[in-house]
């Protein structure tokens, strides 16, 4: 009874959260306050920024502007597009082919188009700052069109924060939620996989510039996206609050500290967790199987440090399931990296949604330059065996290299040696990476 009763209370709380957030936004939305004049705003929550239109401004030619923004009577106008396109190769012991004869997913060498993306932004010509932002990309894994972030996001500077409502990051983790593109790895770290790519709802995003603490708030439904792929949610509830001990732009200075809370409903009563190694032409390594839980509880910290070229950072996570049949599983996992830009820059942070944007190219080599190149060397670790449930733990290193050539086109090459523990053996595979990054802001 006293589990039924608390897990009523979190349905009837989220519930009240999110009409108190929908009253909020409605009313600050409709209020007039003018703004302070600004030379960028946000485009989006995942750290894409665009020129805000002035009041004498004139429409701008297709190539007069990298970003592609035009201006409009209601609204600009911005189009932007990404493409990823990869090759993986693997080198396996007799243990790892083993393991994938079990799995009966043998690990093939291939070049793959990882994803192709176009976007559509702009603000409109109203007292108030919003912006809305539209996004469709084909999805190379699964190979299907899927809606990405689309949505309306209000400013509201009288408490120093942002809304955005529609289809979006929930804000948990700062890996999560940063744009793929943006990110210095392949891909994201394993242990986040759990958490959908995107949900249906309402967040707040808001940074207090004198203490320096930041929050973002969320919550979701599946109203929308009941029946695909990524929505294994019914509804959820996130919180992501921290703290910038240190932060100079001046001196290219920062000090990041954050929590994560997140509460889901599972959809259905069932659920299934599973990984890529962190390279998207190889199968699962590790799945749980489906599994029958309720709901679900997420915690975990991110910690990062930049210092002019350099940058280290770590974030860790906790899953737990409520599901009696399997013995409520915990799973975890997490990741530590250390990253170094030869030739300078330091990659910029985006204080309105608190997370890593974009490093920034000083000359591309298109204009005599030779871009930016960083280092990289980065540890993750995923174990899904908890409670009944043996899914399998996965551990790699990863040292790399990106050069960035301009602010549109990134190349990525590196190394993996990782080791997968399941079906009672050790198996070690290397992977063998290398990624062409095609990006218009």
């Amino acid at each position: 009874m006293i589990v039924g009763s608390a897990g009523n209370w979190r349905f009837s709380f989220a519930k009240q959260v999110n009409i108190s957030l929908l009253i909020l936004f409605i009313f600050l939305s409709l209020k007039t306050y003018s703004q302070n004049s600004k030379d960028s705003i946000p485009d989006g929550t995942e750290g894409e920024m665009f020129a805000a239109p002035t009041k004498d401004s004139t429409k701008m030619s297709w190539n007069e502007k990298r970003w592609r923004l035009f201006n409009g009577r209601l609204t600009t106008f911005k189009l932007g597009a990404g493409f990823l396109y990869e090759y993986a190769g693997f080198a396996q012991d007799r243990n790892s082919k083993i393991q994938m004869d079990s799995l009966g997913t043998p690990l093939k060498n291939q070049f793959k188009v990882r994803d192709f993306r176009v976007l559509f932004s702009g603000q409109f010509k109203s007292k108030r700052e919003i912006s809305w932002r539209a996004g469709i990309m084909y999805d190379g894994a699964s190979d299907s069109w899927l809606v990405r972030e689309t949505g309306i996001m209000v400013g509201v500077p009288e408490i120093n924060s942002y809304f955005f409502v529609g289809r979006t990051k929930e804000g948990f983790s700062m890996n999560k939620v940063m744009n793929g593109y943006a990110g210095w790895a392949f891909e994201r770290q394993m242990a986040i996989d759990v958490i959908p790519i995107l949900a249906d709802g309402i967040k707040w995003m808001a940074f207090l510039p004198k203490s320096r603490i930041f929050w973002n708030l969320g919550v979701y439904t599946d109203w929308l996206s009941k029946g695909q792929s990524f929505s294994t949610y019914q509804n959820q509830v996130d919180a992501r609050v921290g703290w910038n001990p240190i932060l100079s732009s001046a001196q290219n200075k920062l000090l990041h500290l954050g929590i994560n809370y997140r509460y889901g409903k599972v959809a259905g009563d069932q659920i299934q967790l599973r990984s890529r190694p962190e390279a998207n032409p190889a199968p699962y390594f590790i799945t749980t199987g489906k599994f029958s839980s309720d709901h679900s509880n997420h915690v975990g910290y991110e910690i990062y440090y930049q210092s002019g070229r350099w940058l280290m950072g770590s974030e860790f996570y906790w899953h737990k399931f409520s599901s009696p049949v399997e013995n409520n599983p915990l799973f975890r996992g997490g990741e530590v990296m250390v990253s170094y830009i030869f030739s300078g820059q330091s990659r910029k942070y985006i204080t309105s949604t608190s997370i890593f944007g974009f490093v920034p190219v000083k000359k591309s080599v298109f204009k005599g330059g030779i871009g930016e190149f960083e280092g990289l060397l980065r540890f993750t670790t995923y174990d899904l065996n908890g409670g009944n449930i043996q899914g399998g733990k996965f551990w790699r290193i990863t040292p790399m290299v990106n050069w960035y050539l301009s602010p549109e086109l990134r190349f990525e090459l590196g190394y993996g040696y990782g080791v997968l523990d399941r079906f009672g053996i050790k198996g070690t595979t290397q992977f063998f990476q290398s990624r062409i990054q095609i990006t218009i802001l």
